[in-house]
């Protein structure tokens, strides 16, 4: 889906097909039908964005086999789809019985992580269509936190001075350019868009920046407002949004809320959970660390704050009461990106991965991400951008 800005920027709304449980080419072309022609269908546009995750198994044939690059730009195309970004964050086998931190490995202090982005972007350069002004890859922020020591961060930064060359060769051979947007999460290396700011303040910002995750922070406590002037005042681009909500519990001490919340700890993804105390965000790895230990305090008299979970949830419906979303954050998100004079990103992808994973995992997947769309469209309108059909 394709909107206009005021100021004629094109801004585009897509969902992440991390969602979907396939790794080779074939079983991305599967998807294709059985999954994201039906949410366009049911949205009733012409023509729908898929952020695409490619598996290193996937990109390896598409980067190394022509036909086979054109064969999926084909089937895009003929089921009207289109893609502009790429979830590079998973390497492989994100959709295994359990993933929690293998997510983050290899990291960027491994060659592998470099080889596999570089990649990506040149299939993403093939799939671009010819009007679309540039191209996004989201990937993780280096690594996770520990172990992380000098001699890892140091071989890290090369990678990233390699990462920019390369994708100013694959612009001057192609045409077209294609940024990486590196996702602050919590528990790695960088978790908040300060830390950001600083370990990315000398890279080239022509072609890497953030990829910032509305849900990461939201869990992380950071102000929208201010995590956006941070940003600016260090030219630090938002290559993407990461449109995602995530779970709050107004009051942990609460037993409703502390049952629905050990309906969400489930074992394959890393639920990491924070709350503020006297003024200092603190947190665990995983939410049933959390539920089971007496590390992270609960809201009290003593500290009204409430805990926060990086479980991303859908953008339009709300979790088992008392448990809320942060959508009204994520909205925040959107304003300061999209609602001023000038477009500050124009790549948005919906990215709920975890429907597969709900307590009540809906019958009609399809029907859900296009009602996620559908918020995410409307909430773009409201700040005065207009939908261009075709």
């Amino acid at each position: 889906m394709r909107f206009r800005h005021p100021d004629g920027t094109p801004v585009h709304l897509a969902y992440c097909s991390n969602v979907h449980q396939a790794e080779d080419l074939a079983g991305i072309i599967a998807q294709l039908g059985a999954h994201a022609e039906p949410v366009r269908e049911r949205l009733g546009v012409g023509r729908l964005g898929i952020g695409l995750w490619l598996a290193r198994t996937a990109v390896t044939e598409l980067a190394s086999d022509e036909r086979a690059l054109t064969s999926l730009k084909a089937e895009l195309a003929a089921r009207g789809l289109e893609t502009v970004t790429l979830n590079a964050f998973p390497y492989e086998g994100f959709h295994r019985e359990v993933v929690k931190k293998d997510v983050y490995l290899p990291d960027w202090a491994d060659p592998a992580r470099l080889a596999y982005t570089l990649d990506c972007a040149r299939v993403l350069a093939a799939l671009l269509p010819d009007d679309a002004r540039r191209g996004s890859v989201s990937t993780l922020p280096l690594g996770w936190r520990t172990p992380w020591p000098t001699g890892r961060a140091d071989t890290a930064r090369y990678a990233l001075d390699q990462l920019a060359a390369g994708l100013a060769e694959l612009e001057s051979s192609t045409g077209r350019r294609i940024r990486v947007g590196f996702e602050p999460e919590p528990g790695c290396v960088v978790e908040t868009t300060t830390q950001a700011v600083r370990e990315f303040a000398d890279v080239d910002h022509d072609y890497l920046g953030v990829c910032l995750d509305a849900c990461h922070l939201a869990v992380q406590f950071e102000e929208p407002g201010e995590a956006l002037g941070r940003l600016a005042d260090a030219g630090l681009p938002v290559v993407k949004l990461q449109a995602s909500c995530a779970v709050e519990a107004p009051d942990p001490t609460d037993p409703r809320a502390r049952a629905a919340l050990r309906e969400l700890a489930e074992r394959r993804f890393l639920h990491q959970t924070r709350t503020v105390v006297e003024g200092t965000v603190v947190g665990v790895d995983d939410l049933p660390d959390a539920l089971d230990g007496d590390t992270l305090p609960a809201s009290g008299a003593d500290n009204p704050n409430p805990w926060r979970t990086h479980f991303h949830a859908p953008l339009h419906a709300d979790p088992e009461p008392p448990l809320r979303t942060t959508a009204d954050q994520l909205t925040t998100v959107l304003d300061g990106l999209l609602g001023g004079p000038s477009a500050v990103c124009d790549h948005i992808e919906v990215e709920t991965y975890t429907w597969s994973v709900l307590p009540r995992p809906p019958a009609d997947l399809a029907a859900g991400i296009a009602a996620e769309l559908a918020w995410a469209r409307d909430r773009l309108t409201g700040l005065g951008l207009k939908e261009e059909h075709s």
